[in-house]
């Protein structure tokens, strides 16, 4: 299953942290962070509940950029 959404982060470089950050959560296949049109597209793997891996997925970005937002 892939979902799209709504972000806000503050530059380039910033989004591509996040992006590598959500990458290595457990339960995500692959991730894309558009750092122009704010938004994050995240493929989960088989049978994996959204909820709890957007969970992770969110504090593992605010690791790597404390002052950005996901919008679940």
């Amino acid at each position: 299953m892939k979902k799209t959404y709504k972000i806000e982060v503050d530059c380039a470089n910033c989004a591509n942290k996040m992006e590598e950050a959500t990458k290595k959560v457990d339960g995500v296949k692959d991730a894309n962070v558009n750092f122009m049109t704010q938004k994050m597209t995240v493929e989960f793997d088989e049978g994996q509940e959204e909820k709890s891996v957007m969970k992770a997925v969110v504090k593992a970005c605010k690791i790597v950029e404390d002052d950005c937002e996901i919008y679940l």
